[in-house]
């Protein structure tokens, strides 16, 4: 089981709205953000911070449409196969994300920032790839789960997101309390990061303003 976190809990003051319900393509950066990582997740954590009731309601909304509407037909199709198993989005709040996202004992954890909406299925699913073959190199067990690795994309020697993180390392993020945010926790806990060079510029570009 592959998890997905998305981040989703800034105070939005540039964009002037949350900007989980700000729109691209015709569609949330959430519901952007929450689909793309389905493409390689089960299950997908939504950490909300200010306001969390209202915006986790139109999440919902926006999904119940895209349902009704037919536009999650090849996610359905996937579950139905058996290629994604579960797929299931919880809601949480601030800290419990990562949490939340290791209680069903995942195989490896990407994390997502809300605002890089533009992050293609492709890269998440390198990601993803990428991750777990350096989880297999592991020579046993006990190594595996002691393995501290952190995958970083990177688009024209530009570092990006999302992240993909070992359980070892999304555990140990998880308790780091005294962390200033997600990058210094990593930078704190990893015993190895590795980059992914991609072609995709969205995992470079954070929209923090309507005009991004």
């Amino acid at each position: 089981m592959i998890a997905g976190v998305l981040l989703a809990a800034g105070r939005s003051s540039r964009m002037g709205s949350p900007k989980a319900l700000a729109r691209a393509g015709g569609e949330s950066f959430a519901a952007r953000g929450i689909r793309g990582l389905w493409s390689a997740c089960d299950r997908v954590v939504v950490v909300l911070g200010a306001d969390a009731p209202r915006i986790r309601r139109a999440i919902e909304r926006e999904f119940e449409a895209l349902v009704g509407a037919g536009l999650l037909a090849r996610e359905l199709a996937h579950t139905r196969a058996g290629q994604n198993g579960h797929l299931e989005a919880a809601f949480v709040v601030n800290r419990a994300g990562l949490a939340a996202a290791l209680r069903g004992r995942p195989e490896a954890v990407l994390v997502l920032p809300v605002d890089h909406p533009g992050v293609g299925e492709r890269t998440i699913d390198d990601l993803t790839r990428v991750m777990l073959g350096a989880l297999a190199a592991c020579p046993n067990d006990a190594e595996r789960a002691r393995f501290s690795y952190a995958l970083v994309p990177r688009y024209r020697r530009h570092r990006g997101h999302p992240l993909a993180l070992s359980p070892a390392l999304a555990r140990a993020v998880a308790r780091d309390a005294a962390a200033a945010n997600l990058s210094d926790a990593v930078r704190r806990n990893a015993r190895l990061v590795g980059y992914l060079d991609v072609t995709d510029a969205g995992v470079v570009r954070n929209r923090n303003t309507p005009r991004d």
